[in-house]
């Protein structure tokens, strides 16, 4: 039998959406105001499916404090009170826009939890704008 767990995070960060080959008026006329060249923040809110079976020994999918402790390295201690554009360099050459972010956080947390487990990650940028990513 295989169940999802999932684990809730948050962090703020703020971001410029915008091309680089584009000008101001361009990428205003693209992203809105998204594109201030002085950034804006989010309160970003963050939930973390794990899928697998439960283990026989522990009764557990997966440790959650380990699971927490991913969501800390990975994300929390990387993202949170950052400039996603300027602080962090999966963002160098990439636009931080929220499907971005969460295909970043995938990719940080796959590398760190076994493959015997599926991975999704659910990123709210607001409370009405979401993305899920579960790798596929």
């Amino acid at each position: 039998m295989s169940l999802t767990v999932y684990r809730k995070a948050h962090f703020n960060a703020a971001h410029r959406l915008y091309r680089k080959d584009w000008s101001d008026e361009e990428n205003y006329a693209f992203f809105g105001k998204c594109s201030n060249p002085n950034y804006h923040g989010h309160n970003y809110e963050l939930e973390v499916g794990v899928t697998g079976e439960i283990d026989k020994n522990t009764g557990f999918v997966i440790d959650m404090n380990l699971l927490r402790d991913l969501i800390k390295e990975e994300v929390e201690d990387s993202f949170d009170h950052k400039n996603l554009n300027i602080e962090v360099p999966d963002f160098k050459e990439l636009n931080p826009t929220m499907e971005n972010i969460a295909m970043v956080i995938w990719n940080r947390l796959r590398r760190r939890i076994d493959e015997k487990y599926g991975i999704s990650v659910k990123l709210y940028e607001t409370p009405r704008n979401y993305v899920i990513y579960d790798g596929k």
